[in-house]
């Protein structure tokens, strides 16, 4: 099994899906140990002086102005775990609860959270038994960090509260530690809040997001790139020199993209054959690659971001090289809630310009003698019609989705915590907008290879020929009368997500963009 070693100096955005999806094991590395007891010298000086320290021998937010003693902090750490654990509403997914954890660990390996090695080495015990907490979908604001999610991960630590076991029961996290020999945490000074203090979950669901969104992009050009070819529309406006004169990167990835698709495609370029002679193709067919691309540069600058956040250490206080313990306020998610919010309105503009393409598909009046809604018999057969509607009214929620969550704050904390990112919540409704994403794209993959096939008598591309044909074969069927459809499109949904249709393309074409 591939393992992931954890240091001092953060992590990947490989690594965070490694262990997030692919069940990778952890490991510290020497040098994060070192970093981990250093840093915890520390804190124990600081915690035997008599002054009291942030975090350490003090409450917490704004109950911060009381000093606690010695016999009261094992006490206090257990407690903020206890009383921060609490999360409401449905069960967030296993792959964002062990991304959160996973990078929790990152950023105690660095040693500027100054708790002791068997805290880390815990964590990593945990991740890699399989064992995951019972997370809730509501609790974070995004600001100290996700601090309700990982309340619910540290409580487990602890072994309170439920998980989840690897063979998917839900049982006492104290029964889950004890059938792998894990024993629970006994938290001391500083590590209660130490656990809690960051901007994990949010980041997690940002790094799934770009993975997913990166493969959703080259799906969006192949099916934009069938969709032309469907319409008997022109390759001309996707030439290089084109877009050279325009030069934004993700533009000329989608554009080239797409060109490589159509080549030797025998269905463009049929504008004079038409019964209504076109010139120009219309927006949604023609300036794909601009709108596209314009999210593929949103996609480079997220991904710029969330590398940062992943070689920061986010907590409150820290611990720094030169011994002092000092608060700060990167906690705060504001960096990632932007981008968060960003990727759902550039998802939702490709959704929204990929069901553009499919209502031309299915229109006799704009779609260039193509059946009306694609049908075996219009009038008796219905074709792809509703399959239409399912698309618009994913699209239709995917722009409600784009509103931003980082634009609101509610303060909390007797107004301590007076301005928050609403970070956790940007992630959880992108989340959604990417599933709805991938849906959007996989009914334009159905329609425009149902479209292609119906253009008898004219030869396809042969990547668009390798599509079909990989279609097929995962028992999607192609034209004919009607039958019930949902299950082909839950099939071509699980074509798209899986990434088979960018693998289909790819050995005809060569490595998309």
């Amino acid at each position: 099994m591939h393992t992931v070693v954890v240091g001092p100096a953060g992590t990947t955005a490989e690594d965070v899906v490694a262990i997030a999806r692919g069940n990778a094991r952890v490991e510290l590395s020497a040098d994060a140990l070192s970093a981990l007891a250093a840093a915890r010298e520390i804190v124990d000086a600081l915690a035997a002086k008599p002054e009291p320290v942030y975090g350490v021998s003090t409450g917490f937010g704004a109950l911060a102005s009381r000093a606690i003693g010695p016999d009261l902090r094992g006490r206090l750490q257990r407690n903020i775990v206890r009383s921060h654990a609490a999360g409401m509403g449905p069960r967030v997914e296993r792959e964002v609860v062990r991304a959160l954890m996973f990078l929790r660990l990152k950023t105690v390996a660095s040693g500027h959270t100054g708790v002791r090695p068997l805290v880390a080495q815990t964590m990593a015990d945990v991740l890699n038994a399989g064992i995951t907490p019972v997370v809730h979908e509501y609790g974070s604001l995004g600001c100290s960090g996700d601090l309700a999610p990982l309340s619910h991960c540290a409580l487990t630590l602890m072994g309170e509260g439920d998980a989840e076991g690897p063979d998917g029961v839900l049982k006492p996290a104290g029964e889950l530690l004890a059938a792998h020999g894990i024993k629970p945490l006994e938290l001391r000074e500083k590590e209660g809040l130490a656990l809690l203090n960051g901007t994990d979950g949010m980041l997690g669901m940002l790094v799934m997001a770009l993975a997913d969104l990166q493969r959703l992009y080259t799906s969006a050009d192949i099916t934009a790139a069938l969709t032309l070819e469907a319409l008997l529309g022109t390759d001309k406006v996707l030439a290089p020199e084109l877009h050279a004169i325009r030069p934004h990167p993700g533009q000329g990835a989608s554009a080239d993209n797409m060109l490589r698709v159509l080549a030797g495609s025998g269905l463009t370029g049929h504008f004079q054959e038409d019964a209504a002679p076109r010139v120009q193709d219309a927006y949604s067919v023609r300036c794909a690659p601009q709108v596209a691309g314009a999210g593929r540069d949103t996609l480079a600058y997220a991904r710029i971001v969330a590398d940062r956040e992943l070689a920061s250490s986010v907590d409150n206080p820290v611990v720094l090289a030169d011994g002092r313990v000092e608060s700060n306020g990167n906690f705060h998610g504001a960096p990632v809630a932007y981008v968060l919010d960003f990727l759902a309105i550039v998802a939702a503009d490709l959704g929204s310009i990929a069901e553009r393409r499919t209502d031309r598909l299915l229109d006799k009046n704009r779609s260039h003698g193509l059946p009306a809604f694609l049908a075996d018999d219009p009038g008796v057969d219905s074709g792809l019609m509703i399959a239409q509607y399912t698309q618009a009214a994913l699209v239709s929620e995917m722009k409600r989705l784009a509103v931003p969550a980082s634009v609101d704050s509610i303060p909390s904390s007797a107004m301590q915590e007076d301005h928050v990112s609403m970070g956790w919540s940007a992630a959880r409704k992108l989340r959604t907008a990417v599933g709805n994403l991938t849906r959007v794209v996989a009914v334009e993959l159905y329609a425009a290879t149902r479209a292609i096939e119906l253009r008898t008598g004219l030869m396809p591309a042969p990547a668009s020929l390798a599509v079909i044909e990989a279609l097929r074969s995962a028992g999607i069927e192609g034209p004919g009368p009607d039958r019930f459809l949902a299950p082909d499109l839950a099939a071509a949904d699980a074509f798209v997500r899986e990434g088979r249709l960018v693998a289909a393309v790819e050995p005809v074409t060569g490595p998309l963009a």
